[in-house]
């Protein structure tokens, strides 16, 4: 069979939308070319071209297809290059596949909503991210602390990674402004859901990490968590267990211990997330989420005494 190239794409999510496309209007194509994703620490120096081929009797009109949809629609066939130049901007690093950006910041609530089938959501994303930040997080941790023990290197770790942490490092790139979600997400405001802010940031750094490799994801996870990490030696979390503090605040005032609550839990079984009260006799003193239980209930504990140490709002002058 004889076939012509009518697409030619350095992303892989830009060949699977003109697929779907083409297969809409009843026409067969068929990729080719490109690299497959690696999750080795080596960066792609070539950058892999997709190609999409149509039965030559069809080619004329696969053509005008793809044409009309990119004059027809405000984002054409894929999102327009200079799209993400503010977040690449906040980022400080350039995507030579912004596909793979793309991908990242895709909701599985958007897939959920997607009929071509063109569409991936970001799930597998966050794990290699998570998994990334983690040995970046570490490598810094043991070369900036040599001193410190083990047990306390970890601690200060999971204070700089955890959700409320990452969510934070999501915000102040404002990844919720760029997120793909679905209507129903959309509505329940999944812009600002600290949990999905968090699993965004991990996906972003995922997608890092695959284009440039791992110095590239290096230098943008030590950059962004650096003030994390200095800011969490100043509060003095290395050995803070944030629940038994609270509960010595309160028996200092007289008061009996705190009870934590399972609110909710969200997420599929490996990526669980709780929502978890703190509540006194005073009434709820804060709320938290967390990828354990234990997490959810430390950072509640730690908003609570964080309220509970505020001094009194002043009254009105007589």
């Amino acid at each position: 069979m004889n076939t012509v190239v009518v697409f030619r794409t350095a992303s892989e999510i830009e060949a699977r939308v003109v697929l779907a496309l083409l297969d809409s209007h009843g026409i067969t194509g068929l990729r080719s070319g490109g690299h497959p994703s690696s999750i080795w620490p080596v960066a792609i120096n070539t950058i892999g071209e997709f190609r999409i081929s149509v039965h030559e009797a069809e080619a004329d009109e696969a053509l005008r297809i793809i044409e009309g949809h990119r004059a027809q629609s405000s984002s054409h066939v894929v999102r327009l290059a200079d799209e993400f130049e503010a977040l690449e901007a906040a980022l400080g690093y350039r995507f030579h596949d912004r596909g793979l950006l793309e991908h990242a910041l895709t909701h599985t609530s958007r897939v959920a909503e997607d009929a071509s089938g063109g569409v991936a959501d970001n799930e597998s994303m966050e794990f290699l991210g998570d998994a990334v930040i983690g040995f970046v997080v570490a490598d810094v941790l043991f070369h900036q602390f040599p001193d410190r023990s083990e047990g306390q290197k970890s601690k200060l770790k999971a204070a700089v990674v955890s959700t409320q942490a990452l969510a934070r490092q999501a915000e102040r790139l404002r990844l919720g402004d760029h997120l793909l979600l679905g209507r129903g997400e959309e509505k329940t405001g999944g812009r600002f859901k600290q949990a999905l802010l968090a699993d965004t940031f991990e996906a972003v750094v995922a997608a890092v990490y695959l284009d440039g490799g791992v110095e590239a994801a290096a230098k943008l996870i030590r950059r962004q968590f650096q003030p994390s990490i200095e800011e969490a030696c100043r509060a003095d979390v290395v050995g803070r267990d944030f629940k038994s503090a609270l509960q010595e605040h309160l028996q200092a005032a007289g008061q009996p211990p705190p009870e934590y609550r399972i609110t909710g839990e969200e997420g599929p079984a490996h990526r669980r997330v709780f929502h978890v009260e703190v509540v006194t006799i005073r009434g709820r003193l804060a709320r938290a989420t967390g990828r354990t239980k234990k997490e959810a209930e430390q950072e509640a504990a730690r908003q609570a005494l964080d309220h509970l140490r505020e001094p009194p709002a002043e009254g009105p002058e007589p």
